[in-house]
């Protein structure tokens, strides 16, 4: 056992020291993902890195701590609370600049594989296709998000689902082809 995923069964005992003992152990993997994701966002961005990790960190292990089965499990909430915060970023910079009025989105290979370059209005478009997605098939919306968001390999985010990596990589080729449809971009095949 590793001593994230001893320490994240600690948090889930309720040990209010195990919470202060994580950050440490995995503050420099969260924040050089949200740096790489942050690369990606348009110029003039306002949200940092240590901001993003800071807000994802608190959401995961705040007021109302969750549980986690492993150190993979983690990140992926971690993931997860990223991909929310960015979105509420996005909803935040669309309410303020364009009134609400929706778009067409262009989706191409890098929507899908950095999500977090494309402009608000298409990101909460991704995000509600995701949704979508996830009420299609869930497994295939969470490896889109793992592999988006988290900047996980197609191998990494296969272990965490527990699938194949070859399911992962035909489960990421419909995934694709199905959001760019319901984002309305008409393309039907990506390399996954």
């Amino acid at each position: 056992m590793s001593d994230v995923t001893r320490i994240l069964n600690a948090i889930e005992r309720g040990d209010a020291q195990a919470t202060n003992d994580l950050l440490p152990l995995v503050y420099e993997e969260l924040r050089l993902l949200a740096a790489q994701k942050l690369s990606h966002e348009a110029p003039g961005q306002t949200l940092q890195a240590t901001a993003l990790v800071h807000e994802a960190y608190l959401r995961l292990v705040g007021e109302e701590p969750q549980s986690w089965e492993n150190r993979g499990h983690f990140f992926a909430a971690a993931a997860e609370a990223m991909r929310r915060i960015l979105v509420e970023n996005a909803r935040k910079k669309k309410s303020a600049k364009r009134g609400g009025g929706k778009q067409r989105v262009e989706l191409d290979e890098w929507a899908v594989a950095a999500p977090n370059g494309i402009p608000p209005d298409d990101m909460l478009a991704l995000d509600e296709a995701l949704e979508r997605l996830a009420g299609h098939n869930k497994v295939m919306a969470d490896l889109v998000k793992l592999r988006a968001f988290a900047g996980l390999t197609g191998e990494q985010a296969a272990g965490v689902l527990g699938i194949s990596e070859s399911k992962a990589c035909e489960d990421l080729a419909y995934a694709r082809a199905w959001l760019s449809l319901e984002m309305g971009t008409g393309e039907t095949s990506h390399q996954g």
